[in-house]
């Protein structure tokens, strides 16, 4: 009878004892049982059942193809973290057959032992194998995937039973080998071999570092050692070079954190610091034998063997000490950071090329713009056609010789391109787009004009295309405000020109509107050359030499962005659209001064007036809106533009309008 309770506690039914469906159980009414015999028979099946439901999963997911390719279960769960839990179930399960197998020991020296004595010796299962069974239900019903088996598994082992505590801390520890293996080949040498796509860091766009060629061996060989003991750094190194893509052919790619993988006891931050290690030494790999990377093989610069045994050790420590990996991730993120910054900001000169975006995205050569504009103003002023790029382009390059400018390979690296306006379409009665379409192609090419600049590795991690983005976003309105400022002062040499003839009232108001919108448009850029970007500029130069972190340079660098954004109103829809209606007058106004004569028809004298009124109109708003923010303290750049256009009350005074008479 014994024999068969112990065959039935590994899972087995026999004469008595059946699977009825509903787990294992004794058969009933049998006449040399009593019920309460029969009641602790049946408690010592339930471990038997558990079992066998532990037993059952680690034999579907424990063992399996080595690629993902060779086949996946119907249910979707695979992976190497999945059999790594197997295999840490499966060691816990080990330790129960352990012990039924010295129980069978003591039945067969002493057959008169009683089912209490199973009981007993069996008691602490009783509670660990329902935990270990809930532990897989909730694997098997969410389809838990990766590093997500992880967290199920933290969550779980944060009880008050200090044996299931400690059973699923030494579960996880088993699947920690696999999390540290991908740690150390990300943070050592910025690659991940995960055919099923489990750590928590992946590549943001495609599947960037999909296997060209065989590697069963090689995965089956991983699968086999699930834990990182015995790895050096010098094995694990050999082991990414078997696996890694061909870096002469490979692309530089963007990753991202997958929050769904990311267990919650690895907080965002510490994460974001290992996706930016990885990232940096991708990147740095790349053009390891670069000219700026003097011939380094690795960002880590020969430390890669002690950060792996710093994480060989930190995988040995039961429990998982969050602390400690913490403190090991911020050391590597530091070394990396401090690398890097060297490389920029050091070997690259960051602080030399800042000055050259500042100087052609920002208008710094100012007289390249004004020869540019003056060289490129009857071609940008109409509609972009097919040949406009390639003749603004000649433009730019004249201009820059004209005003003396011999860095002929600099010149090289920036190019203007200009979108070509659409095709008019034919007018469909049917359709209402055809007057914007219209609209969209009698734009003048100016307003479609933007600045490429080939950035030169490794200061394509600096400036991005996103970063480029937003500075041709600032480029295009501070050359808006220059070549306006530039047409008002023609307009003074009209004006100057004919000072002599007879005033009437309509020459009075074209003084008087032109002096005003000088005023405006001259503060304006004062405001943003110096105000904005110099200031700015200077903040962000400081910051650089004050610090050794590729981080915060980086960081830095994003402020003295946004700044200029939000400072220059690009970002502020409502002052932005008010200033683009005061600019747009400002280029009507010149527009008419150039082409009519002294005294001018009726019709132009209906548009000065409408020119006149539109002005005091949007200025008033302006106006009213900067005012609205003086005491603001989120908004400086507001009350430091109205002190500008206010330094002397004149705006206030008039109550906010200029153009009047």
């Amino acid at each position: 009878m014994l024999h068969e309770v112990l065959l039935a506690l590994l899972g087995h039914t026999g004469g008595v004892i059946k699977d009825t469906g509903d787990g294992l159980k004794i058969q009933s009414d049998l006449p040399f049982l009593s019920s309460s015999d029969e009641e602790q028979l049946n408690y010592l099946c339930r471990l038997g059942t558990h079992f066998s439901t532990l037993s059952a999963f680690i034999k579907k997911y424990g063992t399996g193809p080595s690629l993902p390719s060779q086949g996946v279960k119907p249910d979707g769960l695979a992976g190497l973290y999945l059999k790594a839990f197997c295999s840490g179930l499966d060691r816990v399960l080990g330790g129960y057959r352990t012990k039924i197998l010295e129980l069978e020991t003591s039945v067969m020296k002493d057959p008169h032992l009683s089912v209490s004595h199973l009981v007993c010796h069996l008691q602490q299962y009783q509670l660990l194998f329902p935990a270990l069974v809930s532990v897989v239900e909730q694997v098997t019903s969410h389809k838990a995937h990766g590093c997500y088996i992880l967290d199920i598994i933290h969550r779980h082992s944060e009880t008050g039973h200090p044996l299931v505590k400690d059973t699923l801390t030494r579960v996880l520890h088993v699947c920690h080998g696999v999390l540290f293996k991908h740690l150390c080949s990300w943070l050592l040498y910025g690659y991940v071999y995960d055919p099923y796509k489990e750590f928590f860091i992946q590549p943001s766009e495609g599947d960037s570092h999909d296997q060209s060629h065989d590697q069963t061996s090689q995965s089956q060989e991983e699968e086999d050692d699930l834990g990182i003991m015995g790895v050096t750094g010098r094995q694990l190194q050999k082991l990414i070079k078997i696996n890694a893509p061909d870096s002469t052919s490979s692309q530089s790619h963007l990753f991202s954190i997958k929050s769904d993988l990311l267990p919650g006891y690895i907080p965002i931050r510490v994460a974001s610091k290992i996706l930016f290690v990885g990232e940096s030494i991708q990147m740095f790999q790349e053009k390891g034998k670069s000219a700026v990377s003097h011939g380094k093989s690795n960002i880590l610069e020969g430390k890669q063997e002690k950060f792996a045994k710093d994480l060989h050790q930190l995988a040995q420590e039961l429990p998982f000490n969050s602390m400690k990996f913490e403190s090991l991730i911020n050391d590597i993120r530091t070394q990396v950071a401090e690398v890097l910054w060297k490389i920029l900001v050091e070997d690259a000169d960051l602080l030399a090329h800042l000055r050259i975006i500042k100087d052609f995205y920002l208008l710094g050569r100012g007289e390249l713009y004004l020869a540019f504009i003056d060289q490129a103003h009857h071609l940008l002023r109409v509609p972009a056609s097919a040949t406009t790029e390639h003749d603004v382009n000649a433009a730019y390059l004249c201009a820059a010789r004209n005003v003396l400018f011999h860095d002929e390979a600099l010149l090289q690296r920036f190019r203007l391109s200009v979108k070509q306006a659409p095709k008019p379409q034919k007018k469909d009665s049917t359709s209402s787009s055809g007057s914007s379409q219209s609209s969209s192609a009698a734009e003048p090419a100016w307003n479609s004009l933007a600045l490429k600049y080939s950035v030169q590795w490794p200061l394509h991690i600096f400036f991005t295309p996103v970063v480029l983005e937003k500075y041709n976003r600032v480029f295009r309105f501070l050359l808006v405000v220059r070549r306006t400022q530039l047409d008002l002062q023609q307009c003074w040499t009209i004006q100057m020109s004919r000072k002599h003839r007879n005033i009437n009232p309509a020459e009075a108001l074209k003084w008087q509107l032109r002096n005003h919108m000088s005023f405006l448009v001259d503060n304006l850029q004062y405001y943003l050359q110096v105000d904005v970007i110099e200031s700015q500029y200077g903040i962000l130069v400081e910051k650089i030499n004050s610090t050794r972190d590729y981080e915060a340079v980086k960081l830095a660098h994003d402020h003295f962005l946004s700044a200029l954004l939000a400072q220059s109103f690009v970002h502020m829809k409502s002052v932005a659209h008010c200033l683009k209606e005061i600019l747009d007058q400002c280029t009507v106004f010149t527009a008419l001064v150039v082409r009519c004569e002294t005294p001018m028809s009726h019709k132009d004298s209906a548009q000065l007036e409408n020119i006149a009124k539109t002005l005091q109109r949007q200025s008033s708003l302006l106006f009213k809106m900067l005012s609205s923010v003086r005491s603001n303290s989120s908004s400086p750049h507001l009350a430091q533009l109205l002190l500008r256009l206010d330094f002397n009350k004149f705006f206030s005074i008039s109550g906010g309008q200029l153009g009047s008479y």
